[in-house]
């Protein structure tokens, strides 16, 4: 039995990602989950308030780290490169962590109630990341497209660096970032 809160959270997420790539997301109880873990069930609900939620842990975290990223990015930088920079940052723990980052988005990816959940947490952590480019003084409408158009750089970037383990995801959101530079370039070349 786990002795400590972190420890018990811990294994509760490794229990639900094991549980949900041998059953299903949908086949899997909370109870499941607990006893595979070592816990009782009324451990599991203090710690996630559903069996969604023990995939998206350190959301607020993530968040806050972005937009601290974002906050601290050298003054003079584009919002796409202050973004890049922020994503490299954060992505330093998804890399740490790829024995688990891996096999949840493959969850993730199979699971309808997981992709909606995954979504609305996207768009939370999408809305902070254009407030903190407001903040830096970028207009409303140039602080969301950027955010939106970011997050989709950095979501495309991680599922390379998933498809391609080889590839770091720093290279992979360098690379992402850069095609949508040339993306732009060429539709702003078409328009003359």
């Amino acid at each position: 039995m786990p002795r400590s809160g972190a420890d018990a959270r811990r294994r509760l997420q490794q229990a639900a990602l094991e549980l949900y790539q041998e059953r299903g997301f949908d086949q899997t109880t909370a109870a499941e989950i607990a006893a595979r873990a070592g816990v009782n069930e009324r451990t599991f609900f203090r710690h996630f308030p559903d069996k969604r939620e023990v995939l998206f842990d350190g959301e607020a975290e993530l968040r806050a780290a972005l937009m601290q990223a974002v906050a601290e990015a050298p003054d003079g930088l584009e919002p796409f490169e202050v973004l890049l920079r922020a994503f490299r940052k954060s992505a330093r723990n998804l890399e740490n962590n790829r024995p688990f980052s891996e096999p949840r988005w493959k969850v993730i990816a199979v699971t309808p109630a997981l992709r909606e959940r995954e979504l609305a947490k996207h768009a939370w952590l999408t809305d902070a990341v254009a407030e903190a480019l407001r903040q830096r003084g970028a207009g409303d409408g140039l602080a969301d497209l950027a955010a939106r158009t970011g997050w989709a750089a950095y979501q495309h970037a991680v599922q390379a660096w998933i498809d391609d383990p080889a590839q770091s995801l720093a290279v992979q959101l360098r690379r992402a970032f850069n095609d949508l530079r040339v993306l732009s370039t060429t539709t702003s070349e078409r328009e003359r």
